[in-house]
């Protein structure tokens, strides 16, 4: 399962880091470490000053999720800092986390983590949606918002996740080198969701 939301600097960087430990699942479901995680993909390096600024949280706040995001290796502290006022980097591009595992305490954390990205997903969606009025007329008519039903086999729907990847993968760069930005280009955020729809009945013959 990953979570995407790409930096804005660090060309060499990782390009997902993979979280399977559940202590590490359970501290990042935390609403603020990922807001926290996300701002610095976008807009990171920066202090536990700047995310206080940027968050609305308390300096000693940021800087006490900050340490716990660095103890799970999701952040670490970028060069140049002195003293208290260090800044912090994302250490990759991407998170991402086990779909399914043997290990009950991984599945448990690793399901809990997905609601809580999912719940932070569509509280930004709703969030986009409440403040598209403001858009020019050709982003609200670009924009994307509805859903497909689709009959497909395990092997179809996975085949179609690494197809969209495959469409999305050569604006990745665009992120981290301001210059590959055509004119008139903005940030925009892609959710990509598939489930199982187990409230439509599928007739299925057992």
């Amino acid at each position: 399962m990953p979570e995407t939301s790409a930096p804005q600097s660090g060309g060499d960087q990782p390009r997902s880091i993979r979280l399977t430990d559940p202590r590490a699942l359970r501290a990042y479901a935390h609403p603020l470490r990922m807001s926290l995680v996300g701002l610095l993909r976008s807009s990171g390096p920066f202090t536990a000053t700047r995310a206080a600024e940027l968050t609305g949280e308390s300096v000693a706040s940021c800087s006490y999720h900050l340490r716990i995001l660095a103890k799970y290796g999701l952040v670490e502290e970028a060069p140049g800092g002195r003293g208290r006022e260090k800044p912090w980097q994302a250490t990759a591009r991407y998170t991402e986390w086990p779909e399914y595992s043997e290990d009950a305490a991984v599945a448990e954390a690793a399901d809990a983590l997905s609601t809580a990205v999912a719940e932070r997903y569509f509280e930004r969606a709703t969030r986009a949606m409440e403040n598209r009025h403001r858009l020019p007329r050709e982003w609200r008519e670009a924009e994307e918002f509805g859903d497909s039903l689709l009959h497909l086999t395990p092997e179809e729907l996975a085949g179609l996740g690494r197809g969209i990847e495959e469409l999305l993968r050569p604006y990745e760069a665009r992120t981290s080198d301001p210059s590959l930005r055509p004119e008139g280009a903005r940030p925009v955020s892609i959710l990509r969701i598939a489930y199982l729809d187990q409230d439509i009945p599928d007739n299925e013959e057992e």
